[in-house]
């Protein structure tokens, strides 16, 4: 796991904002919702730890960038002949 990735969790594990280069961390409500370049990514609940991938944005930037994020959050990533899968479901 990257540096930023980390720290990215720390701050979700913490419950606070924090922004760093491409990637940003802000608390509402009860979930911490993460953005890369602005977009939104995902969500993490703060009690229960589900992730909520935003899947919209995966399927417009499906970028390495992205998708390295997203699996340091847990989530099942994958990119196969060019086609990116969110748990073994290709994203439109």
């Amino acid at each position: 796991m990257r540096k930023i990735e980390q720290d990215m969790w720390n701050a979700i594990n913490e419950g606070v904002n924090w922004s760093k280069d491409n990637t940003q961390v802000s608390q509402f409500k009860d979930t911490s919702e993460v953005f890369l370049h602005g977009h939104h990514i995902a969500g993490v609940h703060s009690y229960t730890g589900e992730l909520v991938v935003n899947k919209e944005t995966l399927a417009n930037w499906p970028t390495n960038t992205t998708k390295s994020r997203l699996r340091a959050l847990g989530a099942d990533v994958t990119t196969k002949k060019g086609i990116t899968y969110l748990d073994g479901e290709e994203v439109c």
